[in-house]
């Protein structure tokens, strides 16, 4: 870990950078109520992870085992009723209502939406636990089941990355989309609600609390990959590099993202989400045909089929189908909690880029495209893995470690140098399109709604989430028994919860007013 006076420097002297390069900056803020509270909260999350990170490390996971145990089953009700909610809009004849006007055509091809849409959504997350979760659900079974204990593992796996996760993402795109197409609303959380809740200071404390809670969101994806950027580095050199590196890493991917969100959507976020598409496809088609292609169809389509079948005694936790409170603290809480920290930036992104389409389009796409696709991605690799399990005849936790399991099953194909490669330069773009999405939805939040905010904005935020992602870093480093991973887990179950009640309110204005105003618009 980074001596304290050292981190303390650091910490002053990029402070200090913001604080002069403008002098204008300062008038900036104060006019902006907005802006300013949101990143006085970052500047002081930041500070006390830096200056007391033992005691704020102590204080999140206090906090997190309260919320657990009080509030962990709310997640996964709140989940299952998501994806009812949007399965029944998009089914029913709200699905017929346009983002736009009637004769809108979509602005972005079927390709290009998906392309940034996924890389927004999942990114770097697919990388992260391509082979560890499979293979750990594998080894350790949720629940007990009359399924092979590889459909169980990658049934579980399609369930905490499939239609829950791209719910919280679509109720929300779907909430943003019609309030700023159709109600043409400026871009702005409190907006969805507006109409029932007139209370101008309600609304702001809704607007900061979707920003913090966006940002740490946020920071846990960065925390996250470039941790296992720095294990793949540590495995394919042989080396050790410690948080020093991973925070250089941290560096690189937010100065790439603020270059990307300064050029927009066009000219940066969709070349290089269409670019880390196609990457990502050539590497999954690379061992798929390098594999046992029978076995991982079969496997794809059974634990796709059981995944549908078990879907709501799953989603629900019931009798057979509940893992127990400690399983589902570990995972799934966690997972929703992830998924809801991600769904105000990712949905609102999401909402951007559908202008022309019908909410059937949106919300059908949003469930089904990029779940399928991650059912069948988890599928090439799960049972990859477990038949070089098979083979070995005995398992030695070799795909146990997160950060460089991925690093460790390449070493069993062809070109296994290159692959880690690759892989590496994928993480590194998934995680630039994770966060210049963010830091394009987070300056449109404060730039007063505007679709294509200022540059200053895009600037202030990608040096902001810089800072609060070191101090992450720096929390999941303090004690030897304590990573990255865990550290995310507490921070997000905490700071999702708010959102979480929240997203119940949005949900509810929303029905209210789309059935009022909607019939008109069929």
């Amino acid at each position: 870990m980074l001596k304290e006076g050292r981190g303390i420097t650091r910490f002053y002297n990029l402070t200090n950078f913001i604080r002069y390069t403008n002098n204008s900056n300062t008038l900036f803020l104060k006019k902006n109520h907005l802006l300013l509270v949101s990143i006085s909260i970052l500047f002081l999350f930041s500070l006390f992870a830096f200056l007391w990170t033992e005691e704020s490390y102590n204080a999140i996971e206090i906090t997190s085992i309260w919320v657990r145990n009080y509030f962990g089953y709310f997640y996964l009700y709140l989940g299952f009723g998501c994806v009812l909610i949007l399965l029944a809009i998009a089914l029913s004849p709200l699905g017929k209502l346009k983002l736009g006007n009637k004769n809108q055509k979509p602005e972005h091809s079927l390709w290009a939406w998906t392309a940034m849409l996924y890389s927004a959504g999942m990114g770097a997350g697919i990388l992260l636990r391509a082979v560890q979760e499979p293979v750990f659900m594998q080894q350790h079974q949720p629940y007990n089941s009359n399924l092979s204990a590889e459909t169980l593992a990658l049934e579980y796996t399609f369930y905490q990355w499939g239609f829950t996760a791209w719910a919280f993402y679509g109720l929300f795109a779907m909430v943003v989309g019609y309030a700023l197409f159709v109600q043409k609303k400026k871009v702005s959380v409190s907006a969805t609600i507006e109409d029932s809740f007139k209370n101008k200071p309600v609304r702001f404390g809704i607007d900061i609390m979707t920003i913090i809670t966006t940002v740490f969101g946020l920071i846990a994806a960065i925390g996250l990959g470039t941790a296992q950027i720095n294990g793949g580095l540590n495995h394919v050199f042989s080396a050790n590099f410690g948080i020093g590196t991973t925070i250089l890493l941290a560096i690189l991917v937010s100065t790439l993202a603020f270059i990307s969100a300064w050029k927009g959507v066009n000219k940066g976020i969709k070349i290089i989400s269409k670019l880390n598409i196609l990457i990502t496809l050539l590497l999954l088609l690379f061992i798929f045909f390098t594999s046992d292609m029978l076995t991982i169809l079969v496997f794809f389509g059974k634990a796709t089929y059981h995944y549908i079948l078990d879907f709501v005694p799953m989603s629900l936790a019931l009798e057979n189908y509940n893992p127990g409170l400690s399983f589902l603290t570990d995972w799934t809480f966690y997972y929703w909690a992830f998924w809801l920290a991600w769904a105000p930036f990712t949905g609102i992104f999401i909402a951007r880029i559908s202008k022309g389409r019908t909410l059937r389009q949106l919300l059908l796409g949003v469930l089904l495209i990029p779940s399928l696709g991650t059912f069948f991605w988890f599928s090439v690799f799960g049972t990859s893995a477990f038949q070089l399990i098979e083979g070995w005849g005995t398992y030695n936790n070799e795909f146990g470690n997160v950060f460089s399991s991925i690093f460790v099953f390449f070493e069993n194909y062809p070109m296994a140098t290159f692959l880690n490669f690759v892989t590496l330069i994928v993480l590194i773009g998934f995680l630039v399109t994770s966060v210049d999405s963010a830091v394009f939805v987070l300056s449109m939040f404060t730039d007063k709604g505007k679709q294509n905010p200022k540059k200053k904005h895009r600037l202030i935020w990608s040096v902001f989430i810089l800072l609060a992602t070191i101090s992450l870093l720096l929390l999941g480093n303090v004690k030897p028994d304590i990573d990255i991973l865990v550290a995310v887990q507490k921070l997000l179950i905490i700071t999702s919860l708010p959102f979480a009640f929240f997203m119940v309110v949005m949900a509810v204005a929303f029905l209210r007013t789309v059935l009022k105003k909607a019939p008109s618009k069929i």
